[in-house]
């Protein structure tokens, strides 16, 4: 990864986790499945006016659409219910461990189906460290119920996994020429067709909310989701699958330094402590720093 895709990928990690504390707002006066399908509805309607506003070419052939579709599926639909409904069972410092195995399912995945993105003891053991780091950041105590609610902790895994899919899935955007922010419209678009009648079957239309609620479901939908996914599939096309799942170990370090910084959260030393595992890790997959003592 250059220099461009780390900024790149950290500024996506802050868009992801900030999504935390408005997610937060939301759920106030808002149910899950509601806000999850504003948002992909709010954000691809904001992607669209902006390939319109600036002319950006369609892809014509079916199959890329049809891609979309798959992609949405894999990306959002599958991993966003199965998260729900996982979290419904589980503390969400458990959840967001699990959910943190992401890089490791992306470097077998990707070994097993890209030609170039082979998998490393150098990877394997940069992906361990940094999933040692986020367990160490958001507390060991969170593993403290690994194993007794074992549905919904292998659901999160599962969401994981599709994750993992999706990020390999998705490098045939960028080798077929079309545009991220058309990537990003078409796969928000496509998850939002399985999503939105989903949630309108199962919670009907929303009602009343505040107007801190409706505030931060188009926050989230705008620059949690719409931006977030042009960056996305940018760095996607530019670094890989594999360097696009790390996103996964900076979105933790990013909520906890965002609710210190403005919410007066604590920052301990096993923050700290993760963040530093984490570093370490990622200096690891990066592999630079080790070549440059070679």
């Amino acid at each position: 990864m250059e220099s461009e895709d780390w900024a790149l990928l950290l500024l996506l990690s802050l868009l992801w986790g900030g999504s935390f504390f408005l997610i937060s707002i939301a759920l106030t006066g808002l149910p899950v499945l509601t806000i999850v399908a504003l948002r992909l509805l709010v954000a691809a309607l904001v992607l669209w006016a902006i390939v319109a506003a600036t002319g950006r070419r369609l892809p014509r052939d079916p199959a890329i659409w049809r891609a979309f579709l798959v992609m949405g599926v894999l990306n959002n639909a599958i991993p966003f219910s199965l998260i729900v409904w996982g979290q419904t069972e589980i503390p969400s410092g458990l959840a967001s461990i699990l959910n943190a195995t992401t890089p490791l399912w992306t470097v077998l995945v990707t070994a097993a189906l890209l030609a170039d993105e082979r998998a490393s003891p150098r990877k394997i053991a940069g992906v361990v460290l940094g999933l040692g780091g986020v367990a160490v950041m958001i507390g060991l105590d969170a593993l403290a119920g690994l194993g007794q609610a074992i549905w919904p902790q292998l659901a999160i895994l599962g969401a994981a996994i599709s994750y993992a899919f999706a990020n390999s899935f998705g490098r045939r955007f960028r080798r077929g020429g079309v545009d991220p922010v058309v990537t990003a419209a078409g796969m928000v678009t496509g998850s939002g067709a399985v999503l939105i009648p989903l949630a309108l079957a199962i919670e009907g239309l929303p009602g009343s909310a505040s107007a801190q609620a409706w505030l931060a479901v188009l926050t989230l939908g705008v620059a949690g989701t719409g931006l977030a996914y042009v960056l996305y599939f940018r760095i996607l096309g530019r670094a890989g699958a594999t360097n696009i799942s790390l996103v996964t170990f900076l979105v933790p370090v990013s909520a906890i330094l965002l609710g210190w910084l403005f919410l007066g959260e604590t920052l301990g030393i096993a923050h700290l402590l993760g963040m530093g595992l984490i570093a370490a890790g990622l200096a690891l997959i990066d592999g630079r720093l080790i070549g440059a003592r070679g």
